[in-house]
């Protein structure tokens, strides 16, 4: 939901109309999607990572709109916390050396704004959740300025009319009240986009589905929440639970939650648009100026800007995306299931396996999502984000099966397949997924590291639960900074 907000308050008019604008933009949508020539012939990538602001104590600093002024370039904006920032990668083609070229931009983006972020007395960190936090920092007054962010607070807490309740049953557990949905800023993600063709959108989707799971344990970097450890990925379940509108008695109803899995394969990137318009009532009614429908006759492209919005407020974990780019319309998956960080590197091998893999089993003569449920990748999903990388999936002819042995023995090797297709220079290519491999060989990934660290301090140095929690971000900070994949990183 990247947009403005002028109004924080809305009418029953302001609903009624919009809900109108809506289903007019949907009728539109499917009309362009009979006929209309989508942007397709050399599918552009983008990234986008949000970032942890901290302190030299590695507290978290409440500063991102004095350090955005100081950063002073277009590709970072603020997020919703304000020790939150996001950047927003240039799109490029990831054949040839464009992985190369990713990290070339993201590593001088990134330190130039540590540079400048230094002047506030803080510097970025690349994590799913920052393991610093406390429940008294995500409150209410921490929100960032940006008025989008308080209206949807108010509309999401309103819709719910009472406090949020956060219960997470992990190594640890954590159950605590919350009356916003600051929660929700720890929750620090990478994000990939895949522009796709119409007729293919429905493969790329109904794949990145299925391979979510194996996404998460592998990339898994949120261990720690509140001084707790819990899941591996324990932004799955906050993100979840932070932004739930639904009180108990709709929960037991069977109805949706705004942070969606989803329940089915698709056949049509329609079959999204249209499930969000049906279940979920408008959280911010706003709507545009343009009428769709003339701009269609008029041979122009609709904006359909009502139907955007509130298909940024479901927060499905595969989203798809309907956006104009120099006058021309397309479509793109936009993955959102793995955290930030730990390292510029890491998060470009995530990158690789995910573009790579996704593209092999989308086109495979024999699709993923004809052999395994929906129900199975779902329950695959939440598996992976509780055990990371000692997660056991169910996969079609394997059974239930180790992740990291799925990894090594079927996927890698698909993987580097999709990333053929694209045109992947084979240094990149194999660089890359070979951060991957050791990964599985070793058993570490971001979130492994971090559980060992806080070991090692709690035991080793003998340091409380809070001191061993600093110590270790503060470490974290300083090996990220070399970009050395975090299998490699030392413990002590």
């Amino acid at each position: 939901m990247g947009r403005d907000v002028a109004q924080g308050a809305f009418s029953r008019e302001d609903r009624v109309r919009y809900r109108q604008k809506v289903r007019r933009c949907l009728d539109v949508f499917a009309l362009m999607l009979d006929d209309f020539g989508f942007d397709a012939d050399r599918p552009m990538t983008g990234l986008e990572i949000e970032l942890n602001l901290i302190d030299s104590t590695a507290e978290p600093a409440m500063r991102n709109e004095e350090i955005l002024a100081h950063i002073a370039d277009p590709l970072f904006q603020t997020e919703l916390g304000q020790f939150n920032l996001e950047l927003n990668a240039l799109p490029r083609l990831i054949e040839g050396t464009g992985f190369a070229d990713y990290e070339h931009d993201l590593r001088g983006s990134l330190a130039r704004a540590d540079e400048r972020a230094a002047k506030s007395d803080a510097k970025i960190l690349l994590v799913g959740i920052l393991p610093t936090l406390t429940e008294q920092h995500l409150i209410a007054d921490n929100l960032s300025t940006n008025e989008r962010y308080r209206a949807l607070n108010d509309q999401i807490v309103g819709a719910r009319g009472e406090d949020i309740e956060l219960d997470i049953r992990g190594v640890e557990r954590l159950r605590t009240h919350t009356d916003s949905i600051a929660p929700e800023a720890a929750c620090t993600s990478l994000q990939f986009h895949l522009q796709v063709a119409p007729d293919s959108f429905a493969d790329y989707w109904n794949a990145s589905q299925a391979i979510a799971a194996v996404q998460v344990a592998v990339g898994a970097n949120s261990p720690y929440l509140y001084g707790r450890q819990l899941w591996a990925e324990t932004r799955i379940a906050l993100f979840e639970q932070a932004t739930d509108t639904r009180p108990d008695e709709l929960k037991a109803q069977g109805v949706r939650p705004r942070v969606w899995f989803g329940e089915r394969w698709i056949t049509s990137i329609f079959d999204l648009f249209e499930e969000n318009v049906r279940y979920f009532p408008p959280l911010l009614p706003i709507c545009e100026d343009e009428d769709p429908v003339e701009v269609l006759h008029a041979g122009g492209v609709p904006r359909l800007g009502e139907l955007r919005l509130h298909n940024g407020t479901v927060y499905r974990w595969n989203r798809p995306v309907y956006d104009i780019m120099d006058g021309r319309p397309h479509l793109r998956v936009e993955n959102r299931v793995l955290p930030a960080g730990p390292t510029v590197v890491d998060m470009l091998a995530n990158a690789a396996f995910y573009f790579g893999l996704v593209r092999a089993l989308a086109e495979a003569d024999r699709p993923i999502w004809s052999q395994l449920t929906f129900s199975s990748a779902e329950e695959n999903f939440h598996a992976a984000a509780r055990r990371g990388m000692g997660a056991v999936l169910h996969w079609p002819r394997l059974g239930d099966v180790p992740v990291t042995e799925l990894v090594l023995d079927h996927l890698l090797p698909k993987a580097a397949a999709g990333l053929d297709g694209f045109g992947v220079a084979p240094a990149q290519r194999d660089r890359l997924l070979g951060v991957i491999e050791q990964r599985c060989r070793t058993g570490r990934n971001g979130a492994a590291w971090q559980t060992e660290a806080v070991w090692a301090a709690e035991r080793h140095r003998g340091m409380d639960r809070d001191a061993a929690l600093h110590h270790m971000a503060q470490r974290y900070a300083e090996l990220q900074r070399s970009n050395e994949p975090v299998h490699t990183w030392p413990v002590d």
